[in-house]
C-alpha cells in the first residue's frame, strides 16, 4: 500500500460543506453530483463529501456513517502560525492544541457538520511506534 486515495465525510448540507473546504483549504472540486462531491486534496488524493443518507441504498456499493468523524492533515512547522491566523480570520474556533511527547504539534477545529479536523506538524520518523 502506498497511500490513502480517498477519505469520505458525510455532510448534511452539500453546498455549505463544499464552500467550507474550498474556501478554507483551497481544495478543487473535481467531480460532483447530487450525492457526492470529490475534492482534490493534492495530486492523487481526494476528500469525498457524501450527502448524509444518500449512499446506503447503493446495493453492492452501499456505505455511510453517522456522528462526528475525524480527518488530520500534515503540515510543516513553518505552516503552524499561518494556519492559526487563517482559522482566526475565518472565525473558526480552535478546539484544542497539543504538543505530542514524541514530536509534532496539532491544532484541532470542527467543520460545519461537527467533524473534527486537525492539522499536524509532521512529527519525526518513528513517532507512531511503541504507543
Amino acid at each position: 500500500m502506498t497511500s490513502i486515495l480517498e477519505t469520505a465525510l458525510y455532510v448534511s448540507d452539500m453546498s455549505r460543506s463544499v464552500a467550507f473546504y474550498v474556501d478554507l483549504f483551497g481544495f478543487e472540486v473535481v467531480d460532483a453530483d447530487e450525492r457526492i462531491t470529490a475534492l482534490a486534496v493534492k495530486k492523487g488524493q481526494l476528500l469525498l463529501l457524501c450527502a448524509r443518507d444518500a449512499s446506503p441504498g447503493l446495493a453492492a456499493l452501499s456505505h455511510g456513517a453517522s456522528g462526528q468523524q475525524h480527518v488530520a492533515f500534515s503540515i510543516t512547522e513553518a505552516e503552524l502560525p499561518p494556519w492559526r491566523e487563517r482559522l482566526a480570520q475565518a472565525r473558526i474556533p480552535v478546539v484544542h492544541e497539543r504538543r505530542w511527547p514524541r514530536g509534532g504539534d496539532s491544532i484541532y477545529f470542527r467543520d460545519p457538520d461537527g467533524h473534527m479536523f486537525s492539522i499536524k506538524k509532521t512529527p519525526p520518523a518513528g513517532w507512531e511506534k511503541n504507543g
